[in-house]
């Protein structure tokens, strides 16, 4: 870093703080669309496909336990 980025403050973060920021921010929206599901009334659950026990399932899930092809 030369001495004008640090003088005009472009301090620029690590590589890995951004995919670290960026996996807490998609466990987060995990978690919002877990939580969503289980507010969801019978009549939109039919129209998803689910019932009230699967989806009840599927909002009780940890945020870690994802499959993988939702962490990409």
């Amino acid at each position: 870093m030369s001495l004008m980025d640090t003088v005009f403050g472009r301090l620029y973060a690590p590589r890995h703080r951004s995919s670290v920021i960026n996996r807490l921010n998609s466990a987060m929206a995990l978690h919002r669309s877990r939580a969503r599901l289980a507010r969801l009334e019978p009549h939109l659950l039919d129209d998803i496909g689910l019932d009230a026990e699967r989806a009840a399932e599927e909002a009780s899930r940890p945020i870690w336990d994802a499959p993988s092809c939702w962490t990409k």
